[in-house]
């Protein structure tokens, strides 16, 4: 019963963990990542639809990402959806082929990105704090049905935390590497 507890606080903390990363990869470094436009939506026929399902998002060198359409009557809303998205780059167009350069972050545009990510981490604490919540409340559920002692429950809560501290570490270990990602010139 216990370790059940455990194993499902785990792997809600697991997601959020995986969700920060899947964020932090959106955040825009000097570099050039597909990551950062895959998720752009796109009007496709009428419904939004993310860039990656209508294109082929390839990186041609460290500062820029070539994008290709399925479909060649895409380009232009393609375009659109770039220049409307809120990343501050501007695609250039040779025959079905979408370029983005991107383009070197100022100072201050890095921390502007580095509270972002700060904020993002700051989510995802909250995040696994609340997992450690839920699973301490089916530890007083449990304790006041009497399906495990006082002692059970006392072990449960310490285990809990320390599984919290667990993942709250490696949050901050994945805000030291993007922020370290951001300003280094």
């Amino acid at each position: 019963m216990l370790n059940e507890i455990l194993e499902d606080a785990k792997v809600g903390m697991q997601k959020s963990l995986n969700a920060l990363d899947s964020n932090f990869k959106k955040i825009r470094t000097g570099r050039a990542n597909p990551s950062v436009v895959e998720d752009i939506k796109v009007d496709y026929y009428g419904n939004p639809t993310p860039l990656s399902q209508v294109a082929n998002i390839s990186v041609e060198d460290a500062k820029t990402l070539a994008i290709s359409p399925y479909e060649s009557d895409l380009v232009k809303e393609i375009e659109r959806s770039i220049m409307d998205s809120d990343l501050g780059i501007n695609p250039t167009t040779s025959g079905t082929t979408i370029r983005i350069i991107i383009p070197e972050l100022t100072e201050e545009t890095r921390r502007e990105l580095t509270k972002k990510a700060k904020s993002e981490a700051e989510n995802t604490k909250v995040s696994i704090r609340n997992v450690r919540r839920e699973g301490n409340s089916q530890l007083k559920e449990f304790l006041k049905e009497k399906e495990i002692s006082q002692d059970e429950e006392r072990q449960g809560e310490e285990e809990m935390q320390r599984l919290t501290d667990e993942f709250i570490s490696k949050v901050d270990e994945s805000l030291a590497l993007k922020e370290k990602d951001l300003l280094d010139f």
